[in-house]
């Protein structure tokens, strides 16, 4: 099945768009765009496939971003370190007192960034109800005890990772998370990018699709003896463990119009890579960070084998960033930014100057569509 790719690529950048057409191989019903910028400029602006059966992915179709959003949180907290109003050492009760209950007194900001808070499920299941009410998940953290003492190992927090920095940027702020990432992120750079996305938007989501590869990872999971990985997932309930279904999870206009800081980003490939060139240079007249309090946030904070045992390639983590690593890899060691379920990879390389974003509403696990992309651009780059 031929796809037809539209958009723009810079001359030079063949390999790299050759590497995205690849992509669609096998792979009926897919869409997919990739945005590239170098230098606060955009060298490729290309997209293909559908955004729903029947529907055409076009140049402002969005998606949801998942995990990717957890980059974005962690920029949003980095601008607060940057203003002084926090600082990646403090206790988090100095900012969220409630937070100091059941052995989590002792717990800063560099661990709720960096996995390494304890608390990665729920033992208290929630529901969608209580997904999509932020101060009822915020509570029932407050409640929880922590799997390990805090600071001492971490384990990946996949969902409850955006309430806990989500938490600290509602404090320090003042404002909702929602409004604190659009006026500090989305607003200042003019991008569709939203936490909570307004009801108009949702005409131009994709409808996001689990492919065969995902659907056998989460099988697996949910038959794991350990359940808590899969409750991390599920929050009990609150969400299927491939996070999306006919329209449940992330496929439930309610959900998406929910803030849930850790998985719930919705955007344009375009308005993310933009956010991401802005972390390290100027871009549309904006600096999102500058280059201490990145040195500081791209730091090792966690890496190697997690707290429940899981096969290699294991990922490392900065304060909130995913960073370069072999399960991982960026165009450069130096690269920062997350990556999101299904196949979503979004990121910065500060000696390149390169804000990078690829999505794809057909979710599989562990596939090699933005690797191979990557790995293209690695060479135009030379």
């Amino acid at each position: 099945m031929s796809i037809e790719i539209k958009g723009t690529a810079d001359a030079g950048y063949g390999r790299v768009t050759d590497a995205f057409t690849r992509a669609f191989e096998g792979r009926e019903g897919m869409g997919a765009a990739l945005t590239i910028l170098v230098d606060g400029k955009p060298v490729v602006d290309v997209w293909g496939g559908q955004a729903a059966p029947g529907r055409a992915w076009t140049d402002d179709t969005a998606s949801v971003i998942f995990s990717c959003t957890k980059g974005l949180m962690s920029l949003l907290l980095a601008q607060c370190v940057e203003r002084g109003e926090l600082g990646y050492d403090d206790l988090v009760a100095e900012h969220w007192p409630e937070y100091a209950r059941g052995g989590k007194e002792g717990t800063r900001i560099r661990h709720l960034l960096a996995h390494r808070a304890g608390v990665p499920a729920l033992r208290e299941p929630l529901s969608r109800d209580d997904l999509t009410d932020f101060a009822r998940v915020t509570a029932a953290i407050e409640r929880a005890e922590p799997f390990w003492a805090p600071g001492t190992a971490y384990a990946y927090h996949p969902i409850t990772h955006g309430w806990l920095v989500g938490e600290i940027v509602r404090r320090v702020t003042g404002l909702s998370v929602q409004d604190a990432f659009a006026r500090a992120l989305a607003e200042p750079l003019g991008v569709d990018a939203w936490i909570g996305i307004p009801e108009h938007v949702e005409e131009r989501v994709a409808t996001m699709a689990i492919g065969a590869s995902l659907a056998d990872a989460t099988a697996r999971l949910l038959a794991d003896e350990n359940p808590w990985p899969a409750r991390g997932m599920t929050l009990g309930g609150a969400l299927p463990a491939a996070l999306v279904g006919p329209d449940e999870g992330f496929n439930d206009p309610v959900v998406r119009r929910a803030i849930i800081p850790g998985a719930g980003g919705i955007a344009t490939a375009r308005a993310l890579a933009t956010i991401w060139s802005a972390a390290v240079t100027e871009t549309g007249g904006r600096r999102l960070i500058g280059d201490e309090v990145r040195r500081a946030a791209t730091s090792v904070q966690s890496a190697g084998e997690p707290f429940f045992p899981a096969p290699g390639p294991w990922p490392a983590w900065g304060m909130g960033f995913q960073l370069d690593s072999e399960a991982r890899r960026y165009v450069t060691p130096q690269g920062f930014g997350h990556d999101g379920a299904g196949g979503q990879v979004a990121f910065a390389e500060p000696e390149a100057k390169v804000g990078f974003a690829f999505l794809t509403n057909a979710m599989e696990a562990g596939d090699d569509r933005a690797t191979a992309i990557v790995d293209a651009l690695r060479d135009v780059l030379g």
